[in-house]
């Protein structure tokens, strides 16, 4: 790993998602939608390296994590929500192929919100967020990862889908082909795509199937 950082605060997002601040390197820099690999920097955890997103803005003087902890893996995840301000990390230089091409709509599962948080946070501050449209998919209401910034940057262009449990506010569905017919009645934009291996497979191949070209899409490849 090219860097040791050191974590300055964290709190939770939701209730089993926490923020991470860590101090950033001087040498370090990133585009908004690239990833990073994080080990823990303890002897038996510094080679179980994991991929994870900086959800900060390239320009700010920290950086930020968004990081779901999944609990029954016992693993990096769960370790890591145990960990205080003070704790290091191990940290590798960014890589990954999703980063802001155009105007577009952004389809999103879970803590695959992640990768695009930096994105709208810039586009934010670019004043280009109003030409954007999300798709973000749940299994609750509960796990929507940082819903109140996102209803706020996208207001009516924001669809928020609980699968298992919904509620006002949400709609009870599921992503599927004729879903997105209606919310892409544009073809011609690009269409962002994360979350997991195979729900990226299947909206990729439903946007294709609606005539998106492959050109216009963005994942992690």
């Amino acid at each position: 790993m090219e860097h040791r950082i050191t974590i300055l605060m964290t709190e939770f997002v939701t209730h089993d998602v926490k923020r991470f601040i860590v101090k950033k390197p001087e040498t370090f820099s990133f585009t908004a939608g690239q990833g990073v690999e994080l080990a823990i920097d303890e002897k038996e955890w510094r080679e179980e390296g994991r991929p994870f997103t900086p959800t900060s803005l390239a320009s700010d003087k920290v950086l930020e994590f968004t990081i779901k902890r999944y609990p029954d893996h016992k693993g990096v995840t769960d370790r890591l929500h145990c960990l205080k301000p003070g704790d290091s990390l191990l940290m590798s230089d960014p890589f990954g192929t999703i980063s802001y091409k155009g105007a577009g709509v952004f389809i999103g599962a879970g803590a695959g919100i992640t990768p695009f948080l930096a994105i709208f946070r810039q586009l934010a501050a670019d004043k280009a967020i109003a030409r954007q449209a999300l798709i973000f998919s749940n299994k609750t209401p509960a796990d929507v990862i940082c819903e109140k910034e996102l209803r706020f940057y996208f207001n009516s262009r924001g669809h928020f889908i609980c699968t298992r449990e919904s509620g006002p506010g949400y709609e009870k569905e599921r992503i599927n082909r004729n879903y997105l017919e209606k919310i892409l009645p544009d073809t011609s934009r690009y269409v962002y795509v994360c979350g997991p291996d195979k729900f990226v497979e299947d909206i990729t191949a439903m946007v294709k199937e609606l005539g998106v070209e492959a050109e216009a899409l963005v994942f992690e490849e």
